[in-house]
């Protein structure tokens, strides 16, 4: 899905991002990220060998305190 871009110079558009913190912001682009979203579905898919999670840490500067859980759930 593309998203609108015709409000992108709308300050309003981006008001809400004066709540977040600066972890939340992170994240807010972090999951938008075509190249995590694939590390981040590798990651989550059964039997992960430790070197795969510790590549994945390192590309992205993020430590897993465990595995991932499916959101839905």
């Amino acid at each position: 899905m593309t998203p609108d871009a015709s409000t992108w110079r709308s300050s309003a558009e981006y008001d809400h991002l004066d709540a977040l913190t600066a972890s939340d912001l992170a994240w807010e682009w972090l999951r938008r990220n075509e190249a995590y979203d694939a590390d981040f579905e590798a990651l989550a898919g059964s039997d992960v060998p430790k070197n795969m999670t510790d590549q994945i840490q390192h590309r992205w500067g993020l430590r897993f305190p465990r595995r991932p859980t499916d959101a839905t759930t």
